[in-house]
């Protein structure tokens, strides 16, 4: 006996893709709180200066080295966004990769 169509695909189908919504949204609570846990460092100056973000870019620490700050206020300023940026940058980037790997890369809204 052939399954009732519905909307131009089988039920069958619907279950399927409420199935794989759900286990999206299970695995989706689960990299949230694993994003949250992840320390990420960016990096500036050779290591002079370190800004630490969670996967989620909740800032978490800022290390400064003495031989940074003795390179003067716009230099430490300079090193101190860099390195900002690059913990912004990765923590993105792993937050993206995370959730391509979650929902099999396919599209979402919002293009995270």
């Amino acid at each position: 006996m052939a399954e009732p169509k519905g909307f131009g695909f089988g039920l069958g189908k619907m279950k399927e893709a409420f199935q794989k919504a759900k286990e999206i949204q299970e695995g989706a609570k689960a990299l949230q709180a694993e994003l949250d846990e992840m320390r990420l460092v960016g990096e500036a100056g050779g290591g002079l200066v370190k800004v630490t973000l969670s996967g989620n870019q909740q800032p978490h620490g800022v290390e400064i080295a003495p031989d940074a700050i003795a390179q003067g206020p716009e230099v430490l300023e300079d090193l101190v966004l860099t390195a900002m940026k690059n913990a912004y940058d990765l923590s993105t980037t792993t937050m993206r990769d995370r959730m391509e790997e979650l929902t099999g890369g396919i599209g979402l809204p919002g293009g995270l």
